[in-house]
């Protein structure tokens, strides 16, 4: 089986934080999913039922495990069984297609995947049919309920050799969501998530009865990452399948939830489902994954939702800077200041630091920097040079040293030498009343080199056309930032993680317009 080099998995053992958390506290609540409740000493039997079945087909350290199944307690377990091995979980994305998971699947080559089903044509081409397995052949919950224990499993032999410290090694090899270029897979290791975690709590603070409420699928480093925080803070996951207003809802009502992470998309389908009171009890609502408009920032605080607002990266195992609720209040549209251990840069194209208040691409050090991109040293080389993670994001630090993320640079037009940032054009066009959402690109020009398009999600129930929507920006915009087209639609696409997904807006775009 293909494994990764020694200098990222070695053959000793994986930091165990299930484990130490099954022994510090094994009645403590770690798990509730549509009802289900499941202990730490539970959720650590099951973890162990796991590692047997996975050690069975031949995974040890180092060894990639490709799972592709939707948010579960089984999948929890698997993330820990994995871990409890030393391999590498390899979590993908469920609303890839066949050909999407083929193409990374054939670059990642896992040494097994776990999936609910058989895999397509395309699939078997890129990893042998023998490779794959069913969750059924994995302990279920069944087997935790009713007691049933496993021996503890056979750990390989010491190293001979000094080893690396066991938090360099590589706990997950996480995609990043692709809105510009192929997905990548960020090296993530157990360094990573905990630094992150510490990070994290001392910005948002940590209650032993926290109950933090995650629909965000297990695949997206904000719901991986919270699989490891519950653990290491002896708090409780509750844990959805997926994003339902109504289901949502019901969990904050019923489940006892202090904490919870959203993306604006979203916190605007709930606000516009109900926006009556949220619980007292739910003390912080993470937002990010995506800008939030100024309009939503002031529903939420109208409705009294403590929003945290967040920056974040999969490079970067989650959040790098987060302001708080009182904070989004005082200054809305800041991320605040980088969190603990957290270094943040804003450089000019020539890497230089430039003044406070001057918008340039933001850069991240810290503990919580991936190890690289698997398999890519020249993107690794690029994004991580000099020792700071290069976002492509732009952005400033005011003079309180607080972040205002800008723009992602790779979104930026350049039409007849000009330079249109997207996001101003999509904030003219969300003033008409009609305008949910908009979405701005920029389209190849044989002329202008490129031109601008928009797609705008349009308000159920409205009607808008598009001579009036580029009327108001030829109102409010210079003539080289108005776009020559606008598509209204009734919903944007989107990436798995919530984003507007730009790349599949400017390829209808251009389908439309050739």
């Amino acid at each position: 089986m293909a494994a990764l080099p020694l200098s990222q998995a070695s053959p000793w053992e994986a930091p165990d934080w299930l484990r130490a958390r099954a022994a510090a506290t094994p009645t403590r609540l770690a798990l509730l999913f549509q009802g289900r409740a499941l202990t730490y000493g539970e959720l650590d039997r099951w973890a162990d039922g796991v590692a047997h079945a996975l050690a069975a087909d031949g995974v040890g350290p180092g060894h990639r495990v490709a799972v592709l199944l939707p948010n579960s307690p089984l999948y929890v377990a698997l993330v820990h069984g994995v871990a409890r091995l030393g391999g590498v979980l390899v979590p993908l994305n469920t609303r890839w297609t066949a050909p999407e998971r083929a193409k990374q699947l054939a670059r990642i080559g896992p040494s097994l995947a776990i999936a609910l089903q058989g895999p397509t044509r395309e699939e078997a081409a890129a990893l042998a049919p023998e490779r794959w397995r069913s969750p059924s052949r994995l302990p279920g919950e069944e087997d935790v309920r009713a007691g049933e224990r496993w021996p503890s499993f056979s750990r390989p032999p010491a190293p001979t050799q000094e080893p690396d410290p066991p938090g360099d090694r590589v706990q997950a090899l996480v995609f990043t969501s692709g809105t510009t270029g192929e997905p990548k897979a960020a090296m993530l290791t157990f360094a990573n998530h905990l630094w992150s975690a510490v990070a994290s709590a001392f910005r948002l603070g940590v209650d032993p009865e926290d109950r933090w409420l995650s629909c965000l699928p297990l695949y997206h480093v904000g719901g991986l990452a919270l699989v490891f925080r519950s653990c290491l803070y002896g708090t409780a996951l509750v844990l959805q399948e997926g994003f339902d207003v109504a289901a949502f809802r019901a969990s904050l009502e019923a489940d006892g939830v202090t904490l919870t992470s959203l993306v604006p998309t979203m916190l605007y389908r709930l606000l516009q489902a109900d926006p009556g009171p949220w619980p007292s009890r739910l003390r912080r609502v993470l937002l990010g994954g995506a800008a939030a408009p100024p309009e939503l920032l002031a529903a939420a605080l109208a409705a009294r939702v403590p929003v945290a607002a967040t920056y974040g990266l999969t490079e970067a195992a989650s959040q790098v800077a987060t302001a708080l609720p009182e904070q989004v209040r005082a200054k809305p549209g800041t991320v605040g200041r980088p969190l603990l251990f957290t270094q943040v840069r804003v450089v000019d194209p020539q890497g230089q630091e430039v003044p406070r208040g001057q918008v340039g691409e933001i850069w991240v050090r810290g503990p919580q920097v991936m190890a690289g991109y698997f398999d890519d040293p020249p993107a690794t080389a690029q994004t991580l040079a000099g020792g700071w993670l290069h976002t492509g994001d732009l952005g400033y630090l005011d003079l309180e040293g607080d972040l205002w993320v800008v723009q992602r640079r790779s979104d930026r037009i350049v039409t007849g030498g000009e330079n249109v940032d997207p996001s101003e054009v999509e904030a003219v066009l969300r003033q008409h009343p009609a305008v949910e959402e908009a979405c701005v690109v920029g389209l190849a020009d044989p002329e202008w080199g490129q031109r601008v398009v928009a797609m705008v999600q349009v308000r159920p129930q409205l009607r808008v056309d598009e001579a009036e929507l580029i009327r108001l920006c030829r109102r409010r915009l210079a003539g080289y930032k108005v776009p020559r087209h606008v598509r209204a639609v009734a919903r944007l696409p989107q990436t798995a993680s919530g984003k507007i997904d730009r790349r599949r807006v400017a390829a209808l775009l251009e389908e439309e317009t050739d």
